[in-house]
């Protein structure tokens, strides 16, 4: 299954990979060349095609937990000033993905959106350090039961060039639930009160609504 953001691009894709073999059948007479152009065709619409996965995921609802909301790699987890809107200290958790994983985000938690803002800006790779502050991005809040408010920000990549964004203020969304897509995406960042306690560690590979990325302290 494909996301909803990748059908136009997929479609175009493959209305270009199709004229390419009908211009090498008319043009060249040897099929090597054809299969050549298949091959390579085939190839680019494949690689596209990873990009917009939207694999089934079904999150067990638990406002003790926050998810991850994006597949990939944890690359930082550190006490930083979140100046956007806390405007306090909050535990940041970074994942970074790569262009072979799924893009979409989902919510990390149910709750109530009370702030959701989309942020102009440049491209530069996802690791860079002021990529949070200076790239392409949005700031989502989720008021929440057990954590307070948790904030996650999508930030686009050097390859990155569109965020979408579903998330709306004053709406209840559920824990798991589509929250919006980067094509050809970068890293997502979790912002969670200090007092929560962290379950993932530098390094791990996590799943979006799936893998656990912090609990609360009275979980039962």
């Amino acid at each position: 299954m494909f996301h909803k953001e990748g059908h136009k691009i997929l479609i175009f894709t493959l209305f270009i990979c199709i004229a390419l073999n009908l211009a090498a059948s008319l043009i060249f007479q040897n099929l090597i060349i054809h299969y050549i152009v298949l091959s390579v065709t085939l190839i680019i619409f494949f690689l596209i095609a990873q990009f917009f996965r939207n694999p089934t995921r079904v999150a067990k609802q638990n406002n003790h937990q926050i998810l991850s909301p994006v597949d990939g790699k944890v690359v930082a987890i550190e006490e930083v000033l979140e100046t956007e809107y806390a405007q306090k200290s909050m535990r940041l958790i970074s994942v970074f993905m790569s262009p072979i994983n799924v893009h979409v985000t989902r919510y990390p938690i149910g709750g109530e959106v009370v702030y959701s803002k989309y942020h102009k800006g440049k491209y530069l790779v996802a690791w860079h350090p002021k990529s949070s502050e200076l790239n392409e991005r949005t700031t989502v809040v989720i008021k929440t039961e057990n954590f307070g408010e948790v904030l996650y920000r999508q930030i686009a990549g050097a390859l990155a060039r569109r965020i979408v964004n579903y998330a709306t203020p004053n709406t209840k969304i559920e824990q798991g639930s589509d929250s919006g897509f980067i094509k050809f995406g970068s890293r997502v960042d979790v912002y969670i009160p200090l007092d929560a306690e962290i379950n993932v560690e530098i390094g791990d590979l996590v799943k979006g609504a799936v893998s656990i990325l912090a609990k609360s302290h009275n979980n039962d």
